[in-house]
């Protein structure tokens, strides 16, 4: 039984997602990132950047368990495990981490900077919030282009590229965007979304969630809580 250590964010979503395609067994055991469950030490051993999702496999390559952080990796190591949602051919395995590197590297990145702008800074910066919802729209407009010209991100066949794009997208109305605005990535948008596993995948702890409303969850979040020596 793999161990997912997640909470009902985009990042952990990606290997909920994968782990209901692949069918492997798995629990997810909650980590309430607004609350400080990220900072105890029994979830640091396993992932030091105190950063939601991490994983457990007691079966790892050599038979003995291993632990991994950083959800990029995580979804190549179950990609490798499965033997799915990752090419073997060279040309075709690196189209899919080029993309997969674009997630890690940008989507993610920006569009949490876009969110938290938009969302949850105490102040609104005018400067800011029009920064990341610009780079936001370019992000969607990379991806919009790159889908009219195949089916999936990384070519013919859905992959762990489209599995760690997907849960970006889902809030695209707080990132300042108009789906339609972008109707090839709409169309892969959709279709994604009515995948059986994908459904599933995202309601994993969704219940646990709840809005980010109150001060202490913000501080737990946002402010030097996150800074601290540990």
């Amino acid at each position: 039984m793999i161990d997912v250590y997640s909470w009902a964010t985009p990042n952990g979503h990606k290997v909920h997602i994968m782990l209901e395609e692949c069918g492997l067994p798995w629990r997810a055991i909650p980590v309430n990132i607004a609350t400080g469950d990220q900072f105890k030490p029994d979830f640091l051993a396993i992932s030091p950047n105190n950063k939601i999702p991490a994983m457990v496999d007691p079966q790892g390559p050599d038979g003995k368990p291993i632990s991994l952080f950083e959800s990029g990796a995580i979804l190549l190591y179950l990609a490798a495990k499965t033997g799915r949602f990752l090419p073997e051919g060279d040309r075709a395995r690196y189209e899919v981490l080029q993309w997969l590197m674009f997630q890690m590297g940008g989507v993610g990145p920006m569009l949490g900077q876009a969110h938290h702008f938009r969302l949850y800074a105490p102040e609104k910066i005018p400067y800011a919030i029009d920064r990341y919802s610009n780079e936001a729209k370019r992000l969607y407009g990379v991806i919009d282009k790159q889908l009219s010209r195949s089916p999936f991100l990384a070519g013919d066949t859905y992959s762990i590229a489209d599995i760690a794009t997907f849960p970006w997208l889902r809030s695209w109305q707080n990132q300042g965007i108009v789906l339609s605005d972008y109707p090839h990535l709409e169309k892969w948008f959709h279709q994604i979304a009515g995948r059986p596993a994908v459904q599933r995948g995202v309601q994993v702890l969704a219940d646990l969630r709840k809005p980010l409303t109150d001060d202490k969850a913000r501080e737990t979040l946002f402010g030097k809580a996150q800074y601290q020596k540990r």
